[in-house]
């Protein structure tokens, strides 16, 4: 499931080398290629970072350093390549795709979130191609409703050049200003 040696020479140069300390001194810093394979096996499988496997550096590590390049743009950049890639090998079909926003709990607060009658929380919501590849990811407050947010998820997708022939999603998205917005 780790990266290849053809796939991390089009990622490396995305990823910045670690700070270094003029003194020399400090713990070295991991390998990034170690810390992007332990991050995307725990994207591949959703599983706790707690338990990301011993042959990838520390989880503590590993999550750090994907808060950092989330707040840096560096794992955006990563996602566009790869979905770039896919769509140059012919490998995104943008015939059928699909739409869908779940509701995640925030009980202590954060820069996005609402109130609903679930209590407190964001709205994450997915947009992916026909084959389950995943193409735009965006968290709003969960106070909106679904259907306003489908044009900022849009907007966000790695792929900007081109846009779904058919979004599909649940009863949620029926709706005549929706309809008129989209292609």
């Amino acid at each position: 499931m780790d990266l290849t040696d053809k796939q991390w020479k089009v990622l490396e140069p995305l990823i910045p080398d670690p700070p270094r300390r003029e003194d020399g001194r400090g713990r070295p810093w991991r390998d990034p290629r170690e810390v992007l394979n332990a991050i995307l096996w725990i994207l591949r499988t959703g599983a706790p970072w707690k338990d990301l496997p011993e042959r990838y550096p520390p989880y503590q590590t590993c999550h750090r350093r994907f808060q950092k390049w989330i707040e840096e743009g560096i794992l955006g950049s990563v996602l566009e390549t790869l979905a770039q890639d896919l769509e140059e090998r012919g490998q995104i079909d943008l015939s059928e795709c699909y739409i869908e926003a779940t509701f995640v709990v925030a009980k202590k607060g954060g820069a996005r979130v609402g109130k609903t009658k679930r209590g407190k929380g964001t709205k994450l919501m997915a947009f992916s191609d026909g084959s389950s590849v995943p193409l735009a990811l965006h968290t709003e407050s969960a106070s909106p409703h679904e259907v306003t947010l489908v044009g900022p998820t849009l907007a966000s997708a790695f792929l900007r050049e081109r846009q779904p022939e058919r979004l599909i999603g649940d009863k949620a998205y029926d709706s005549d200003p929706l309809d008129a917005f989209l292609p």
